[in-house]
């Protein structure tokens, strides 16, 4: 349960503001779960797609508009994997824009975080203790303890027996306009494929390597994954879905280490959406959003520690994808790391870029040029 601080918010968003059916949604999430879990045996994250999520919910799409775009994104994902340009893309992407990737993600989760604790700072403060002292606990796992307490807060204020009237709902087969699929890849589909190359593909079997050495997942499976989770699941009522280094870490962080982690989760999701999806848009809405916020802070905090596998000639890159991807977004920073490294690879050695600034910026080129030239020779990693 490590990600759901990530997958709650958006949930309740197209539940509330989309008007998306919660069976639907957390069925077709749940099969992803336990397909996945089946099939790699490792805790693989099925997560929203996070920049087409946030667009939808602030522009109130419509529910055929989002599922017209998860549709166009996952025929697009089978197109690269199948033709085998994902792993180009990976094969030339650099280390540095990776871990820059994950750094940036790590500090948006902990800004979302920290803003989500201080909706409640004495219940945020009890939780973010909680997951420290707990999150290794194979028997009181952190995250388990810390979603049976929100709920019991929710019982605790009476609320709880104005939202539980369990029911049986299927998911209702769902459709979309064919000039649709073109309208929301324009909206925030194509956006979505740049976040998701780094985030969702390359970052995560960066990641899943680190955690999981003996269980290696390429670019090309997390890509085929994508495409046909997001083919088949807007026809009856899923969301546009994708995996994410982020919801990793956060499964990782609390304890998952195989997967059965997503076979569980994945009953847990279609059991939701079975038996109580005319009522969990209200249940989620009063969960303590501080609660979520700890979870989701704590997270954040770690990823970031993956500055730590970055050698200091790697250093000047990575600053450069975390800060452009803070100040536009993830997509943009990373086309522009890997333009700079591959333009500055082409150059060869820095006394190339050293002897440019000289002629370009006199005096004070000569000052940078001094300075830089104390470093050691830069040695260009192949890319990974």
């Amino acid at each position: 349960m490590g990600d759901f601080s990530t997958l709650f918010p958006l949930a309740i968003g197209f539940f509330v503001v989309n008007g998306m059916n919660p069976a639907g949604l957390l069925v077709m999430m749940g099969l992803a779960n336990i397909v996945t879990g089946l099939i790699y045996r490792l805790p693989m994250p099925i997560q929203p797609m996070k920049a087409l999520a946030v667009v939808a919910i602030s522009q109130k799409w419509s529910p055929s508009l989002i599922y017209a775009t998860g549709f166009g994104s996952g025929a697009i994902w089978l197109i690269l994997s199948l033709s085998g340009l994902i792993q180009k893309i990976a094969a030339i992407t650099p280390a540095s824009v990776v871990r820059g990737i994950q750094v940036a993600l790590g500090i948006l989760l902990a800004i979302g975080g920290f803003k989500l604790v201080s909706t409640g700072w004495t219940l945020g403060i009890v939780s973010i203790v909680i997951v420290i002292l707990l999150r290794k606990s194979k028997y009181a796992p952190a995250a388990i303890v810390l979603m049976l307490l929100g709920i019991a807060l929710v019982g605790f204020r009476g609320q709880l027996a104005g939202v539980i009237h369990p029911g049986f709902t299927l998911p209702s087969l769902t459709t979309f306009r064919p000039s649709e699929i073109w309208q929301g890849l324009v909206l925030a589909g194509f956006a979505q494929i740049a976040l998701t190359t780094t985030n969702s593909v390359i970052a995560t079997s960066v990641l899943i390597s680190q955690y999981f050495p003996e269980k290696p997942v390429t670019e090309k499976k997390l890509a085929l994954n994508l495409g046909i989770m997001n083919i088949i699941a807007p026809f009856f009522g899923g969301m546009p879905m994708c995996h994410g280094a982020g919801g990793l870490a956060g499964q990782y962080y609390f304890g998952a280490r195989t997967g059965g982690t997503k076979i569980i989760e994945g009953f847990i999701e279609i059991s939701l959406g079975l038996f109580l999806s005319g009522y969990i848009a209200s249940l989620s809405s009063l969960f303590p959003r501080s609660i979520l916020g700890a979870m989701l802070l704590l997270v954040g905090v770690q990823l970031t520690g993956f500055v730590r596998n970055v050698t200091v000639r790697e250093t000047p890159l990575l600053a450069l994808t975390v800060v452009i991807s803070l100040v536009t977004n993830m997509a943009i920073g990373f086309v522009v790391a890997a333009g700079v490294y591959h333009i500055l690879r082409k150059w060869g050695t820095h006394q190339k870029y050293i002897g440019w600034m000289v002629r370009s910026d006199g005096e004070k080129g000569k000052t940078i040029a001094a300075l830089l030239s104390r470093l050691p020779q830069l040695k260009w990693k192949k890319p990974v």
